[in-house]
C-alpha cells in the first residue's frame, strides 16, 4: 500500500463515488438534505465537509466514510464534491483490494437485513445505496444520548444490528418514536455494554 503522507485534495462528480458498503439511514440522509439547503454558503461547507475515499484498481474512487452525505448531496442535485485520499491502492488487484479493505475495517458489505454480501453486491453508486431502518434508529439512538461516538469503524451499524434482533421492524417503520424509546432503554441494559459508545445502564433506585 502506498500510504498518502499530505492530505491529497481533488474534485470528483458524485456520481464517479464507488460506495464501500449498501445501505444508509434515509432519515439521516434527509436530515443532512436539510443542512444542505440551509447552508448559507455552499462553497464553504462542501470544503469543510470533505469525502475520504480510496483510490482503487481502474482508477476508481471509494467513499469509506461519509455515505450519508454523499447521497444527500447527489439527492439534492449537487455534482461535484471536495474529496481527500486516504490511501493510494490503484496497482492492486480486484480480489487484493477488498481483501484489504475488508482487514482494515474500510468495508461494510451488509444489506438491509443485515446478512454480509459478497463484494460484488455492493452498489456502484451512492444512488443506489438502500435504506436500512435500523441504521436510522442507531444514529437517531446517538443523537438522544443513548450511546456515546466512538471511532470504531461502523460503530452505529453495530447497534443497528444490535437493535434489528430485538425491535420489530414494523414498529421501526410504523411507529418510530415509540421504537426509540424501546431503543434507549435497551442501550442502558447490560446486554449492549460489548457494543462501542455503551454509556452503562440506568442506575438503579
Amino acid at each position: 500500500m502506498k500510504s498518502v503522507r499530505e492530505p491529497r485534495l481533488e474534485t470528483i462528480a458524485v456520481d464517479d463515488l464507488y460506495p464501500t458498503q449498501i445501505t444508509v439511514g434515509m432519515r439521516e440522509v434527509r436530515e443532512k438534505r436539510r443542512h444542505w439547503r440551509e447552508a448559507g454558503h455552499k462553497a464553504k461547507f462542501l470544503g469543510s465537509h470533505l469525502i475520504p475515499v480510496i483510490h482503487g484498481p481502474k482508477d476508481r474512487c471509494y467513499v469509506i466514510d461519509h455515505h450519508h452525505l454523499a447521497r444527500a448531496l447527489h439527492d439534492e442535485g449537487v455534482r461535484k464534491i471536495a474529496v481527500t485520499v486516504v490511501a493510494e491502492l490503484g496497482k492492486l488487484d480486484r480480489d487484493a483490494f477488498w481483501t484489504f479493505l475488508d482487514n482494515r475495517g474500510w468495508l461494510h458489505p451488509y444489506d438491509e437485513r443485515g446478512r454480509r454480501r459478497h463484494y460484488r453486491d455492493l452498489p456502484r453508486r451512492v444512488s443506489a445505496l438502500i435504506d436500512d431502518p435500523y441504521r436510522s434508529l442507531a444514529g437517531e439512538l446517538r443523537r438522544a444520548g443513548g450511546f456515546a461516538k466512538d471511532t470504531t469503524p461502523f460503530s452505529e451499524f453495530l447497534w443497528a444490528d444490535f437493535l434489528r434482533r430485538r425491535i420489530k421492524r414494523s414498529r421501526v417503520e410504523n411507529n418510530f418514536t415509540a421504537a426509540l424509546e424501546l431503543a434507549l432503554r435497551l442501550a442502558k441494559s447490560e446486554d449492549a455494554d460489548f457494543l462501542p459508545g455503551w454509556c452503562g445502564p440506568v442506575p438503579r433506585d
